[in-house]
């Protein structure tokens, strides 16, 4: 008997192009790391972009072994919160939240935004003892109003998955971090590869030749040029979802897979440029330069996590830094 429920195939590609629902990232995945319990995310904002020189590591290049010049993104990285362990178990239809132990002291900014428990306790570990966890996480907030460049103090929550270890030694680890500062050396240290997640920056309502790259029509072509030449066959009777067309193009959110975590610094000021960076300012917190570009415009909050896709090779070294340019943006 022929299979009646027939879902689409393949890949839609960036597919429908809609605006986020939220500037802050939402992750459908985690990736399982081996090792001591840590947290596997962290989230800074966007402070902008320099280059530095490096030298190059790469066996199989002509440059091996020279300084080379490579961009780099800035991103400031103060502190994050933990609110709350959430505690998940398996079902027949999959990951079900089993319960939240929430911290005692939180952000008064931060109730306002989350239905907190009234009576909630750190001691209410205990009452999970019994059920069959399958997975840790913990509910975490930044501190915006720690960063000098971004003009909002209401934090962004966010869920960060506790990853390594048996489930009891996450259990361990999530009730110490409870109520307490986690920092990106938390998370990482310098040199590993992660997964970059942002929200792009906006461009409004584009034409299809601008939103989709195709081609001009000819100059003979009657009334437009800029406009797509065929909506579809006749049948069936409507345009379907693959036609280029006019729409929002932009602040969608976008993931960049094994980006290189090139330096982690906890003065600020040693890569401010001359006038701060455009439309951001001084850096005054701790600061992550990653290896090449980042989504989204300035402030923007970026969240990291574990590379998902990383190479089985892949060595944790950190870079070798020679120069950060420091030069004013400000004519840029």
């Amino acid at each position: 008997m022929s299979q009646r429920r027939r879902p689409k195939r393949g890949s839609r590609a960036y597919g429908p192009r809609k605006r986020a629902q939220s500037q802050t990232p939402r992750l459908d995945s985690w990736p399982e790391v081996s090792g001591t319990p840590k947290i596997q995310g962290f989230a800074g904002y966007k402070a902008g972009m320099t280059h530095a020189f490096i030298v190059d590591k790469r066996a199989n290049t002509t440059t091996s072994g020279m300084e080379v010049q490579v961009p780099v993104t800035v991103l400031e990285v103060p502190p994050m919160k933990v609110a709350a362990v959430r505690f998940y178990e398996n079902t027949i239809y999959g990951l079900k939240t089993a319960g939240e132990v929430w911290a005692k002291d939180l952000d008064p900014l931060l109730t306002k935004r989350l239905n907190v428990p009234k009576n909630h306790d750190e001691s209410s570990f205990a009452r999970y003892d019994g059920v069959d966890i399958e997975d840790v996480r913990v509910i975490a907030y930044t501190q915006p109003k720690m960063v000098k460049g971004v003009p909002k103090k209401v934090p962004d929550i966010m869920e960060l998955r506790i990853g390594g270890g048996s489930v009891d030694e996450r259990k361990q680890f999530a009730e110490g971090i409870l109520g307490k500062e986690v920092t990106i050396n938390d998370f990482s240290p310098e040199g590993t590869l992660i997964d970059v997640i942002a929200i792009t920056k906006g461009k409004g309502f584009q034409g299809a030749t601008k939103r989709w790259g195709i081609k001009l029509l000819s100059h003979k072509n009657s009334k437009h040029r800029r406009g797509v030449a065929n909506l579809g066959p006749k049948r069936p009777g409507y345009v379907r979802s693959t036609v280029p067309l006019a729409g929002q193009m932009g602040y969608h959110q976008r993931t960049e897979f094994n980006k290189q975590i090139m330096k982690i610094g906890a003065e600020g000021s040693e890569i401010t440029p001359k006038g701060g960076f455009l439309n951001y300012g001084d850096v005054v917190n701790t600061y992550v330069l990653i290896h090449g570009s980042v989504p989204g415009p300035t402030k923007r909050l970026v969240r990291l996590r574990d590379a998902t896709r990383a190479p089985k090779k892949a060595k944790a070294e950190a870079a070798d830094i020679t120069y950060i340019s420091t030069a004013s943006k400000q004519g840029a």
